[in-house]
């Protein structure tokens, strides 16, 4: 049975070894040998699991103690006991432990472990998960914001709450303390696309090397991502039938070059048009095998395919390098600055930007862009769509030329 321990005082024996009691029947006491030493109270109980526990108070905390003990049952009661020691591991320990258990593909996980180990385990690290309470991740949050930038602090959020969220499934926290009312979480900055004109589009183009200049061709007129791009073979185009297959994209993943799946591993189908089709028949530069691993860079597994864009020495196209000797160059000499918003993936912006104005829906571009939520495309885009005052006015008016026959 559950019972609360007095360590300071134990039964009075006699010379049988047997309680005294007193006048109304109940055992007399007498100091024990630690009386006045450790926490006085001992709360015993069994765990669902079976096992005994227990949690010691200081003198003078009887009350904390009763009040601990009726939790306990109470919560075994409800079925909702956490046992309090399963929340002493440190939750570097715990984080570490969550991030193994991760099946992410390779470049996912190094985004993911370079976050918990540079944003959250030097701040939480050797705390025991259950010390952590929502005013600790106010604080980390508050320092964090100081030296990253809004998007980055909205992503490490999220991954401190998958954290926590995994400690509270294992039953080792009872609440996340990143889901408390006094804890907000930083929301990606709100930041409207402004998409490129024609003309700049062109103009970057031009200050590209030639064997470089159909990277914008299907940036802009396919909407393909960067790596997509890097990624692409002959055998993808379809220029009789006017379709290109976006099946692989080539990425760095822990510095090394891998051929993957496109985002959200899911290949998909684009409409071609002539011109860009134009563009590819045209192209001089001879396809050249290259072989490399396929998400895992540690694969000694290498998968051969003829890319369709290389390096001059005949490699595929590391990003970073491309990037700061390419693209860089090509946006200064046309007097765009670099920053996050003019890189390659700019010209998505402009892809999407087109064909909003050309009437395309929003679930039709989405499934060009690759988006896997078409809410995703709406919020990004919806600043672009056409103004629907006129089209709506028009409708009515359409619909109502013939006048309404009212029964007499």
């Amino acid at each position: 049975m559950a019972h609360i321990e007095d360590r300071w005082f134990a039964p009075k024996l006699d010379q049988e070894g047997r309680p005294v009691l007193n006048g109304r029947g109940k055992p007399l006491l007498a100091r024990s040998p630690r009386h006045g030493t450790g926490l006085r109270y001992r709360v015993r109980y069994i765990g669902p699991d079976g096992r005994e526990r227990s949690k010691s108070f200081p003198d003078r905390e009887k009350r904390a103690a009763d009040a601990f003990l009726a939790t306990v049952e109470a919560d075994k009661y409800r079925g909702t006991f956490i046992d309090p020691t399963a929340g002493q591991v440190p939750f570097s320990e715990f984080a570490e432990t969550w991030l193994r258990s991760r099946t992410y593909d390779k470049s996912t996980m190094e985004s993911l472990e370079l976050r918990v180990r540079k944003h959250i385990l030097p701040f939480f690290g050797a705390r025991p998960l259950s010390s952590i309470k929502p005013s600790a991740v106010a604080e980390w949050d508050a320092e964090l914001s100081s030296v990253l930038a809004q998007d980055t602090r909205s992503v490490a959020f999220a991954y401190l709450r998958m954290i926590f969220s995994a400690a509270v499934d294992d039953e080792r926290i009872a609440k996340n303390p990143c889901s408390a009312k006094s804890v907000k979480q930083p929301r990606p900055a709100q930041r409207q696309v402004i998409p490129w004109t024609y003309d700049e589009v062109s103009a970057i183009r031009a200050g590209l090397l030639p064997r470089y200049r159909p990277l914008v061709d299907l940036g802009a007129g396919c909407g393909l991502r960067q790596g997509e791009i890097f990624g692409l073979s002959p055998d993808d185009f379809d220029l009789d039938g006017g379709w290109l297959y976006v099946r692989r994209q080539v990425k760095r993943v822990y510095s090394r070059l891998v051929f993957g799946l496109p985002k959200n591993d899911k290949e998909r189908r684009v409409p071609l048009p002539a011109s860009i089709g134009a563009v590819i028949r045209a192209y001089p530069v001879a396809p050249i095998p290259v072989s490399l691993p396929w998400e895992d860079p540690d694969s000694e597994d290498l998968v051969t395919v003829r890319l369709m864009f290389t390096t001059p020495r005949r490699n595929a196209i590391n990003r970073s390098d491309f990037n700061s000797k390419s693209w860089h160059k090509a946006l200064e000499s046309v007097g765009i600055p670099r920053t996050r918003a003019t890189g390659m993936h700019a010209l998505r912006h402009f892809y999407a930007s087109t064909l909003l104005d050309a009437g395309e829906n929003i679930r039709a571009l989405a499934a060009y862009l690759g988006h896997a939520d078409p809410g995703f495309t709406l919020r990004v885009y919806t600043h672009l769509m056409k103004a629907s005052e006129a089209r709506t006015r028009s409708a009515i008016d359409a619909l109502f030329s013939t006048p309404l026959v009212v029964a007499g």
